[in-house]
Order: structure tokens, then sequence, then C-alpha cells
């Protein structure tokens, strides 16, 4: 972005009634065109939000740091350079270089990263923090030339790792990653000595705009991608099944298509992160079934479900997978070599992520893998990630045997020894902020939360957050439900309210709501309900329970509540985190 496109941005109106995203920039140096990109790239990546950067004093990073921990900030972003680890390492500070200091630098550098990284972990502990650690090349200031890395120079940068590596691990803090920001803004590129010594400012304006933006992608994120559906022929492996036979495909180096090989391990390594992987192709299944079968494949094809193998159209198979997943087709990534392929299916679904594999230009796979990474990449996974497509398996289990029973519902769901483990909690619960931002089916009103605003509705007087874990016969499905709400003299006050599609069909939003009114001794439960073009179960469920919802505040009253819920037989545990 320039200068001149950022500023145009800016200028732009935003909607009176739009909410604000307060955001505290603190850095060491003058933020001169940081906080102009900054805050374009937010009006961009969040055209509907207001957004207000403060900023700090001169020279103190620290004291910022400190300052916006304090402050009303919804989100922090750190900005650390060489400068900030020992002034020493700046333009702006003469006497530092001599040889006899470098082991002294090394050593408060040592401190001051320890201080820093005190400061970030303590000010992440109450609001979402972005962090960038120095992207500036260090100062000509070694013994050694240019060409060779010292013990001082490697010293450093090894103490800078260390502190990424911690931060890293922080639930609440995203690291800003090197190796995107090298992509984006040359090495060479970066520093602007004149301004730096004129002004404070060291970045050139190339910099300043690459490093804004990933700043911003790291503070407004978007919810990961749920699925990926793939082709197989010419895809997960190389050949055409149907016409070389099983024993004739192939994925090995010494047959030329080793890209496939990497493509099935990297599908393995999204599954394991809890990624949906189906597949989609034209051919006759037992021919399939005999690649599958191989000793040497690499991805095994339990990892694939539902795998749609016949003579209709992709679409029809992505049709089918979709319901069996239960997510919509913009949570979905379509992989096919043939570009007609992927054309037909975005042609029934505009809304999925089409991508071409590309397997006779290693490049431009790789470059795929990374996109495909930013489509689905999370901070952390859980065990909910592990379990999720063994659920969909068992969800599909129990819903065919809850369609063939031949007793009542009743009798079906305490035949499947169902247990709901209830846990409450007064504290940031990553899993339950998945939840909200992800699920779209039962959700009260399809609300998204930042970091900022979960923690912000946390802090609330009465503040609760409930969660719903749930197994049966059939296997467990993790935490499944979440509630975010607040308490007071015998009213429940639900503000987000959601639960997986994987949990339908089980009565699981019964036991939620008998739940609350037995925790809090409750009269009435009043939940802040929206419609929404998604979620019909959520309006079926309420429909169920109260004549004609409407949107808005609704209150459920206990005796209403009893008298139209069903019975409720799964057995409950409840655990307390406070």
């Amino acid at each position: 972005m320039k200068l001149v496109e950022a500023l145009e941005i800016l200028n732009r109106p935003v909607p009176e009634d739009s909410r604000t995203l307060n955001v505290a920039l603190a850095c060491g140096f003058t933020p001169l065109h940081l906080e102009t990109f900054l805050a374009a790239e937010l009006r961009e990546a969040a055209p509907t939000k207001r957004s207000t950067i403060t900023t700090g004093r001169f020279d103190d990073l620290v004291g910022n740091i400190e300052r916006a921990r304090e402050g009303d900030a919804d989100v922090v972003l750190v900005v650390v350079e060489w400068p900030d680890v020992d002034a020493r390492l700046g333009l702006r500070r003469l006497g530092g270089w001599s040889i006899e200091n470098l082991a002294d630098v090394v050593e408060s550098a040592g401190k001051s990263l320890a201080r820093l990284s005190s400061e970030v972990a303590e000010t992440a502990d109450l609001k979402p923090l972005v962090c960038s650690l120095p992207t500036l090349p260090l100062p000509p200031a070694f013994v050694q030339s240019t060409y060779e890395a010292g013990m001082h120079e490697l010293g450093l940068r090894a103490l800078v790792t260390a502190v990424a590596r911690d931060l890293a691990g922080h639930p609440r803090i995203r690291v800003v990653g090197a190796q995107r920001l090298d992509a984006a803004s040359p090495a060479d590129g970066r520093h602007d000595p004149k301004s730096e010594i004129a002004t404070g400012f060291p970045y050139t304006r190339d910099h300043a705009s690459a490093l804004a933006a990933m700043l911003v992608r790291l503070v407004v994120a978007q919810p990961p991608k749920k699925g990926l559906i793939t082709d197989l022929d010419d895809t997960l492996w190389q050949g055409i099944v149907g016409e070389v036979g099983a024993e004739n495909v192939s994925w090995s180096d010494e047959s030329g298509a080793h890209v496939h090989a990497l493509y099935q391990q990297f599908l393995g390594s999204l599954a394991s992160a809890g990624v949906l992987i189906g597949g989609a192709s034209k051919n006759e299944p037992s021919v399939v079934d005999e690649v599958f079968a191989r000793a040497d494949i690499l991805l095994d094809q339990e990892v694939i479900f539902p795998l749609e193998v016949h003579w209709e159209a992709k679409s029809a198979s992505v049709a089918r997978i979709l319901d069996v997943w239960n997510v919509a087709a913009d949570s979905v990534v379509f992989v096919d070599d043939n570009p007609m392929e992927v054309a037909q299916v975005q042609s029934v679904f505009p809304e999925i992520e089409g991508v071409v594999f590309t397997g006779g230009d290693p490049r431009a796979l790789l470059d795929s893998f990374g996109r495909l990474r930013d489509l689905f990449g999370k901070h952390a996974t859980n065990e909910e990630d592990a379990l999720r497509a063994r659920s969909i398996r068992t969800s599909v289990g129990f819903r065919r045997s809850a369609e063939a029973r031949g007793h009542s519902m009743n009798d079906f769901l305490r035949d499947v020894l169902g247990e709901i483990e209830f846990s409450w909690r007064g504290e940031y619960d990553a899993r339950a902020l998945e939840l909200i931002n992800k699920t779209n089916q039962f959700n009260l009103n399809g609300r998204r939360l930042d970091d900022g605003a979960f923690v912000k509705a946390l802090g609330e007087p009465g503040a609760f957050l409930m969660t719903a874990a749930y197994k049966d016969k059939f296997g467990p499905l993790g935490r499944t439900a979440a509630v975010l709400g607040r308490a007071a003299d015998g009213v429940v006050h639900v503000d987000h309210w959601v639960m997986s599609c994987r949990a339908f069909s089980r009565r699981i939003e019964h036991h939620c709501l008998s739940a609350l009114f037995d925790r809090f001794d409750a009269s009435s439960v009043v939940v802040a309900y929206a419609p929404t073009n998604r979620n019909r179960p959520l309006q079926d469920f309420l429909a169920a329970i109260r004549d004609d919802p409407a949107e808005g505040e609704i209150a459920i009253a206990r005796d209403a509540f009893a008298g139209r819920t069903p019975e409720l037989v799964h057995a409950v545990v409840e655990v307390n985190h406070d």
C-alpha cells in the first residue's frame, strides 16, 4: 500500500453507529507512517468499524507497554527494534561500538529482552496482543566482515529467537511471522537511516506498509476454514487409476511423482490439526479402494471422510460431503488438478474457495500449500481438533441409528448412554471463543467476538462462561457448546450461545438451558436472539419452547420451559474452574 492510498482509505466515511476498535501501539521509535498504514489496514480489514490508535513516548517501550496494559485498548501491538533491546544497536546513540563493549551489549540485551518478555506476557493476560520482534538489520558494530556471522551477532539473534518462542506459546500473543515478512518486505529495503537519524522513524514506507499489513492480519483474523475436499486422480496420486490400474498410479520420487507424496503428507498434517478431509472422484469405487489398500500410500483412507466416488458431477459429491459435515460452503476449500472441475464446483457453490493442484510446478505447489495454511491456520490446536473427524463419523452413525430406531427417541437416547459435562469458567477459554466465532447453525445471533471483546465480556459483573462436552457409546464429541452471559437477581442474560452441528439431535441444547436455570436458581433466562440466514436450527429450537420467537431480548420462563422440554435422559457432570 502506498501512503497516498492509505490516506484515501482513511478519508472514507464510516457508519455513525459503528463499533470502535481501540488499538494501542507500543514502540520505542516515532510511529509516523507506521501509524498511518495501521489505521488504513484496520479500515480495510474491518470497514464497518472505527479504529483509534494510541501511541506512547519516544524511547520508552517498556513504559508504553505498561500504559497500554492499564488503558482502555481492545488490543495491544508491540513493535520491538534493536535500539529497544540495547540503545547502542541504533544510529541515534553514540559511543557503543567498540570491541570491548560487545559482550556487555549481548548481556544487556538479554536483560532487556527478559523484561520486555515479562511485560508483554503480563499485558497479554489482560488484553490480546500482537508482537513484532526486530525486523531491521543490525548495525555494522561487529569485528567480523559482513560475510561472516560472529558470536556476538549470533548471541543477539539467539536471544530474540528464544523470546519469540516463549511469547508464541502464550494463548493470547500472536508473533509476526518472520518468513512471511521476508517475502513481503526484502531485508535490504526496510531501513531508512536518514529518517531514523532525523525523525526517529527507522522504516522505509514500503516496510512500514508491509509490517502494518501483517500486524492487522493478526488483529483482525478471519475464522479458519473447516474442511478440504480433494480430487484423487492426478491430485492425490499421479495417473488415472481407471486407465492404468491401482498398481500403476504413483506418488514416488522414482516415477517423478514426489509432489503427490508431499500433497498426501500435507493433507495428513491438516487432518491432524482438526481439518476435515473429504474426497470427490469420478471413478469406480472398487479401483479406488485398491489404491488405498496399497501398503505404500502415505494418507490413510480413514483420514478421508466421506469419500464420494462415482460418475456424477463433482458438485454433486461436494453437496453430499457438505451435508455429512453439516458445514456451509464458505467454510470449505476444493482442490482439483483440472481447472474446469474447480470452475464447475464454484459455479454451483460460489462461496467455496477453489485451488488448482499444480503437480508439474513444485514451486507453485508450495505456494498453494502456503495459501492453504493461511486459510486453515490457527494459533494452537486443542483436544477437540483431534476428535473432529472421528466425531463426524460417529455423528453419522448416531443419525443413522436414530433414523432406523424402532422405538421412541427417549428410549434411543437412553440406549446411547450419553453424558454431558458442564464446565463453568470465569476466565479466557480459547475453545469457547473458537465455537462462538465458527458456529453458524445453532448460533443465538451470529455475533462474532474478537479477543478483546471476549475478555471484556468475561469481566462484566456476574459474568459466566459455560461449555458443554458430550460423549456416548458412539464416542466423544468433545466440547460442543458454549454459553456466555451474566446472571443477577434470579435472571440469566445470555449474550452468546452456540452449539456445534455435530451435537444436533441429542437434546444438548435443552440440557444447557436446564443447567442455567439450576445453576443460578433462575426464574427466567433472557437470550439476545437475532435470526440469521443460517441459524435455522436455533430458530426451530426457540419456536419449540416458546410461541413465535421475535428478534431481540427473549425471556424464557422456567415454568414454561419445564412444560415444553422433552425428557432429559443424559447423565450430567458439573466442573468448576474458578
